[in-house]
Order: structure tokens, then C-alpha cells, then sequence
């Protein structure tokens, strides 16, 4: 999918599905009879096909989501496991395979009916709308931060709450006994009238025969044996002691390798190619041309990259090679100016009468807000090894999408999607990126030329240059304050909407707003990373509240409190980031201190960042988080993902800059698209409130406070107010502007 909507998601249901009719069920129906071969052994009985129950009483998880450091596979499991209480010494975990009954009907669901809860006669219709939505979509994602509120939710809970229910069921029909007079724990029934127990494993068989109930009782938090418990995660020991396999691990008997180049200018294509210029330089097998890429496939990498260096090629350049990163922002600028004057802006959001508001207001306040093109720069670059033969196509990759993978490369080779199959490994990093198939469906392209195993290697240069990248933008506000420096009117105007679509959206009351956009289209390719709009709407958002708050003369944290009134949860997470972060404590005059809160993937987490600047060097010693995901189901876990997010958004507010020159990315590797190195990281203390309101994400969430605060922390510090990212093209050498008693 080019982007993803709720509409997209209901549209598809309806055309996949069929027509939806109320007492007419689109089920899933039996899928453990399709896949049991897939991931059953002998004598292993499963359940649906999320679970299967060993002899010797194992239980495993059967995880349709990519691990990717974020620990999905481990909470996902324990969250089955506490359903069905399971001896959790004894579960274990399996990724499913890249198969259409693995389709994620429950991400497509919780991701287009929140939280809805439906009757249970209902559920299973649902559920299969759903589901023959995503096969239709080949959807298989892991990202959004929905793998634990939907699948954890929707499927890992009900299946182990619902295998529970009838292993009960088969012990009572076995011993004759009333249910009510079963207990369950450790993976056994017991029946302590009689004394009898039985392990689930002698029962699963007659269970697998049951219906399973579509909508069991789920358990209170207070029930949760295991969720909530911060369990030893099974991706650690294989990535400590090197035994992990990751896509760029794979090795096949006979495979050789490729490096490939893509046209430098976004829509160019090779226009002219000469194979015979590298045909004789040491290994080299095969020069082949993928329209809009050259590769060349050798008995090794560095054979391969050396002689792609070396080869005779030209490209076109589509046209773009007039596009420069000014022009990029001299178009999005004159497009706001244009709509703004016509009126022809595209409504988000609109409350109260926020022209009128801003006429009448005491003070006006206005900024204007600019973020660049951002890389998702995974530490392993993309990769992918292809094999055709016997008219079948296998693929060993790292894959955000396995599903998906598997039917573009299917039409890409003029296949039907069973003659592809997924070999998903780990992935060294995702953050979005390995959503996108490009770089799989050109690894299957070049395989099918040779009668060998192709492993594709992108390099660092190609990973930075040929991105689907998240967008630059620009962000327009006026605000209106009364005479006591209150927020009367919120206006903001920005370029280009993507999802979610509530990102823009903020927490504060403040009557009358108007937030709306304007589309500008460039040739640079999109796509999703980590966070999506979040990641730009909190630093435009949260940078300007901060402004508001300075002009009414106002404490930044204070200000916000005051706004948060009618929101006792935003306001509880955003005092415990305060307090625990020792706001109002007297700080140096280089020192400075920023917060900020934003609310992402049903997550609140607000953040404050200590700053200390001298001679105009930038250290960051400490970021304190408070996070409210409703609840913390591994709260190590948890606390990971909110400093990993930190470090992510760091990296981006700090150095992260993609620009465009002649049409193509001007960056190439790390030395001029730096990372956040670990001397320069700071301490992250994550506090986490479990309210009890409705699951959120973890993976997304951390990142996009972090830059606003970051931001608002050096005005706090200088009086350098950074409206344009990224910071390291500012100048902070500026005198202390605050009081040094005042944070």
C-alpha cells in the first residue's frame, strides 16, 4: 500500500469480502488443517493457528510479526501464555511463515475499529471481513506499534483464553466433572476433589476438536500471572552469543552475490549499458539491468561492488535533475501562500471560529516550522537472498512484511503467491524501511537469470541514496492570547498528510482551532519510519506551545498543566516527567531544560531533556520519560523501546538531514548522515504509569517528544529558538537569554 488509511482498510474488507450483511457470517473458518504442515510436528496438536500444544507439553506461540529488537515475539507469547496459563519455562516461539491464513486480520481490525467492542455473535464475521482484507492486501506487517494492542490483543489473548476454555472442556467431558470444579495452572488441568490432574498435552487432542469460543473471558490485570513480569526475551541469547541469523547471515550452497545500482535521479533509468567493460575483471558471472538499476552478480561482494564500480552505464534522469532541496521547499512555501490566499487549504480539523478568535486576540503569535527528508538507516543495509527453481521462488531477507514480500515478488516474477515462500530472519533494524519490498523484488528479478542462488547486497551508499524517505515539510501556526496570556485561537497550516491522521491534533484546551494542510508533490519517494507524522507534528506542535507559553510570559510546564484540565491522564504523565525530572530546581546559565508531550499509537509519554551548552557545543546529559501505554505488559521491555525512541529521534533532531541536489540524495554514508554515537547519548529514565485505559504501542511512542524537547530545552537555555531542523546547522553560541533561577 502506498499509505494506509482507516477507509483503505474498510474499502478493501468490503471488496474482498464481499457485501456485509448482518446475520450473514464472512468467517475465517478452520485454518489449522491449512498450515499444520507448516508449523506441526507430528503428534503436535494446534489450535487455530496461533498455538500448538507438543507431547511433551510444550507450548508454542506462533507469532505472525517480525522481530526486530523491539521483543514482540517475547510479549506476544507471554501475553497467549498468561491466557492459557502456561508453564512458561516450557513455551517457546515461532515466527509464522509468510502464508495467507497468517494474513493480520487482527492488526487491520484494531488498526480500523480502535477499540470497538463488538457483540460476541459478531466477532467472527468481523474477524473474517478483516481477514480477507488483509490476504487480499498481502498483509503481514509488523509496525505501527500494533503488534501487541492488536495481535496481542485480538488473537495471542483470545486463542490462549480460548485453548484454555476448551481443555476445561475436555477434562470435565473426560472425568465427567463439572468445569467449574477444574482449576488450571502450569500447563495441567487439576480436578482437586478427585485429585486427578492431566497435562494439557494428553488433552489437546480431544480439545483441537472443539469449537473454539470466538469471544472468551479474558483476565483482569490483577489476575495476570505472567504479563505485566518483565520475562528474559528469547531474541537476546542468540544476538549475544552470535548465533543469531539475520537476513545478510544467509548462505546457500552454490549462491553468489550482487551489487546493484539504481539511477542517481528519482525516476531515471539506465539508458545505456555496456557489460563487456567489467565482463572480464576477476569473479564477475553476470551484468544485468533492471530497467531503473544496473547489478552485477560474482562469485563475491567485494568482486561484485568493485566491478559495479568500474562498469560502463548511464542513466536518465526522469526529468529531475533541475529538482534542488531549495526549489523542494520553494514549491511547498508557495503552494501554503497559494492555498492560504484561495482558501483552498484541506480541512483536519476545525472547533470554534478560529479566524475570528485571532482578530480579536490581545496578542498574536506566529511561527513557521521546517523538517527535512529523513533516512531510515538500519545498521544492517538492505539485503535479500533469491532462489528460482522448479518453479518456485524462495527468499531469505529480514522483512517487516513477509505476506507482502512474498505477492510482489510473486507478481513481479508472474507467479501465483504459493509458488513464493518467505525465509524471514531477524532484521537489523526496521524502523519502516523493511515494509517496502523493493530491494527483495530485485534480488528475485536477478535470481531469475541464473541457475544459482543470488544474495543482493545493497550498499551503505545505495541503503542513504535509494530510501523511501520520511517527508520534509513545512508547518505554519498563529495563536491568539488573550490579555492574561491564555491561548484563545490555535491556527496551523502545513504541507502534505500522511497518516496517522490525527498526528497534527493537540491535547490542549484551547476553543477554537483550525488545522489544515495543503498536498505538494515531489519526485522523492516516501515512506513510513518510525512514528510516521508524529515524528514531525510533536516537534512543530510541542515547539509551538512552548512559544505560546514564552510570549504569555509563563512557565513551559506550567502553561501546558494549565491546558490539561479536561485531560487528567495527559496532565498525571505530564507532572510525573516533571517531577521526576526536578523541574523548577536552579540551573546554570549553560544549562537549559525543554519538555514536551505528545500523544502516538494510543500512547502518551511526555519528556524533558537537560541541555548544557558551551562555547556553542551541545551535550545532553539526561532525558527523563514518563510513559502511560495503559499498561506496561513487559515493563523492561517498555522501558527499552522509550530510550531506543529517545536515541532514534536524537539522532534525527540533531544530525538527520536528507537533502536533494540535481535530483538525487546528496548524503551517501555516515560520515554525512551521522548517527547519535554512544558518548553523545544521553542517560534515559523511564517512568511508566499503568492506568488501566487501553492498550497503546511501545516501538513508536518514545520518538516524537524527544525533538521539541530537545528544542525547547536550548531556548530555555540560550534563547535560540530552533524552528528548523536539524540543529547542528545552528548556531548556539548566543548569550543565556532566561533568569538562571527559572527552568
Amino acid at each position: 500500500m502506498g499509505k494506509w488509511t482507516r477507509r483503505a482498510f474498510i474499502t478493501t474488507g468490503v471488496l474482498a469480502g464481499g457485501v456485509v450483511v448482518f446475520g450473514v457470517a464472512i468467517r475465517r473458518g478452520d485454518r489449522a488443517g491449512k498450515v499444520h504442515g507448516l508449523v506441526a510436528n507430528d503428534g503436535d496438536t494446534l489450535f487455530d493457528v496461533w498455538l500448538k500444544i507438543a507431547p511433551d507439553n510444550t507450548v508454542t506461540a506462533i507469532v505472525p510479526h517480525a522481530e526486530m529488537g523491539q521483543g514482540a515475539h517475547t510479549t506476544l507469547a507471554m501475553m497467549l501464555a498468561d491466557e492459557l496459563d502456561a508453564d512458561w519455562s516450557k513455551v517457546e516461539i515461532l515466527e509464522a511463515p509468510s502464508h495467507a491464513e497468517y494474513a493480520n486480520y487482527a492488526l487491520a481490525r484494531g488498526f480500523a475499529a480502535g477499540d470497538v467492542d463488538f457483540p460476541a455473535w459478531l466477532v467472527d464475521t468481523v474477524d473474517g471481513v478483516f481477514f480477507r482484507a488483509t490476504q487480499a492486501m498481502g498483509l503481514q506487517i509488523t509496525g505501527g506499534s500494533m503488534s501487541v494492542k492488536t495481535t496481542g490483543q485480538l488473537a495471542m489473548r483470545v486463542t490462549g483464553a480460548a485453548a484454555r476454555s476448551a481443555l476445561l472442556a475436555a477434562a470435565a467431558d473426560e472425568w465427567q466433572v463439572p468445569v467449574a470444579e477444574l482449576s488450571t495452572g502450569d500447563s495441567m488441568v487439576t480436578h482437586e476433589t478427585s485429585g486427578r490432574s492431566a497435562t494439557y498435552a494428553s488433552l489437546a487432542p480431544a480439545a483441537a476438536e472443539q469449537s473454539l469460543p470466538d469471544n472468551p473471558a479474558l483476565k483482569n490485570a490483577d489476575e495476570f500471572r505472567i504479563m505485566g513480569t518483565s520475562r528474559p526475551r528469547n531474541d537476546i541469547p542468540p544476538k549475544v552469543d552470535g548465533t543469531a541469523m539475520f537476513g545478510i547471515d544467509a548462505e546457500l550452497p552454490g549462491m553468489k552475490h550482487a551489487a546493484i545500482k539504481a539511477a542517481p535521479v528519482f525516476g531515471g533509468a539506465v539508458a545505456r549499458l555496456d557489460p563487456a567493460s567489467v565482463q572480464d575483471m576477476p569473479g564477475v558471472r553476470k551484468v544485468i539491468s533492471l530497467d531503473n538499476a544496473v547489478a552485477v552478480i560474482a562469485d563475491g561482494y567485494w568482486q561484485a561492488k568493485k566491478a559495479l564500480d568500474a562498469l560502463d552505464v548511464e542513466f536518465s534522469d526522469g526529468g529531475n535533475s533541475q529538482v534542488e532541496q531549495t526549489t523542494i521547499f520553494s514549491q511547498f512555501a508557495s503552494d501554503l501562500d497559494s492555498a492560504a490566499a484561495t482558501g483552498d487549504e484541506e480541512v483536519d480539523l476545525e472547533s470554534g471560529n478560529a479566524p475570528a478568535a485571532l482578530d480579536s486576540a490581545s496578542q498574536l503569535v506566529e511561527a513557521e516550522y521546517r523538517v527535512p527528508y529523513l533516512a531510515h538507516s538500519p545498521m544492517e543495509p538492505m539485503n535479500c537472498t533469491a532462489w528460482v527453481h522448479d518453479d518456485q521462488c524462495e527468499l531469505w531477507t529480514g522483512t517487516q512484511n513477509p505476506l507482502g514480500f512474498a505477492k510482489d515478488v510473486a507478481d513481479a516474477l508472474d507467479m501465483d503467491l504459493e509458488q513464493v515462500t518467505v525465509h524471514n530472519q531477524y532484521l537489523g533494524g526496521g524502523f519502516g524501511r523493511r515494509a517496502f519490498s523493493d530491494y527483495a523484488v530485485q534480488a528475485a528479478r536477478l535470481a531469475r537469470e541464473v541457475p544459482y542462488p543470488v544474495k543482493l547486497v545493497w550498499s551503505r551508499e545505495e541503503d542513504t541514496r535509494h530510501d523511501h524517505y520520511r517527508q520534509a515539510s513545512i508547518s505554519r501556526f498563529s495563536g491568539g492570547l488573550d490579555a492574561d496570556g491564555k491561548p484563545v485561537a490555535w491556527h496551523n497550516h502545513y504541507v502534505n498528510k500522511y497518516d496517522p491522521e490525527e498526528a497534527p491534533h493537540i491535547p490542549y484546551a484551547i476553543d477554537n482551532q483550525r488545522i489544515v494542510y495543503t498536498a505538494s508533490a515531489t519526485h522523492v519517494p516516501w515512506g513510513f519510519w518510525r512514528s510516521v507524522d508524529h515524528s514531525l507534528h510533536a516537534f512543530f506542535t510541542e515547539s509551538f506551545i512552548d512559544e505560546l507559553a514564552a510570549a504569555a510570559g509563563r512557565d513551559p510546564y506550567q502553561y501546558r498543566r494549565d491546558l490539561l484540565d479536561h485531560a487528567p491522564r495527559f496532565r498525571a504523565v505530564l507532572d510525573l516527567a516533571a517531577e521526576k525530572a526536578g523541574w523548577g530546581a536552579p540551573l546554570a546559565t549553560n544549562q537549559g531544560r525543554g519538555i514536551a508531550i505528545h500523544r502516538s499509537f494510543g500512547t502518551i509519554v511526555a519528556e524533558v531533556v537537560d541541555v548544557e551548552i558551551t562555547d556553542g557545543e551541545l551535550t545532553v546529559p539526561r532525558v527523563v520519560c514518563a510513559v502511560d501505554a495503559g499498561y506496561a505488559l513487559h515493563p523492561d521491555g517498555m522501558a527499552a523501546q522509550m530510550e531506543s525512541g529517545v536515541a532514534y529521534g536524537m539522532t534525527a533532531a540533531l544530525y538527520g538531514e536528507i537533502s536533494i541536489r540535481g535530483g538525487a540524495v546528496a548524503q551517501s554514508n555516515f560520515h554525512d548522515y551521522p548517527m547519535l554515537r554512544m558518548d553523545k547519548a544521553p542517560a534515559v529514565e523511564t517512568h511508566i504509569i499503568n492506568s488501566g485505559e487501553a492498550l497503546g504501542g511501545a516501538g513508536e511512542p518514545g520518538t516524537p517528544p524527544i525533538a521539541a524537547a530537545l528544542a525547547n530545552a536550548i531556548y530555555s537555555a540560550t534563547g535560540v529558538r530552533v524552528r528548523e531542523l536539524p540543529i547542528q546547522q545552528h548556531d548556539l553560541t548566543q548569550p543565556a537569554l532566561r533568569d538562571t533561577d527559572a527552568a
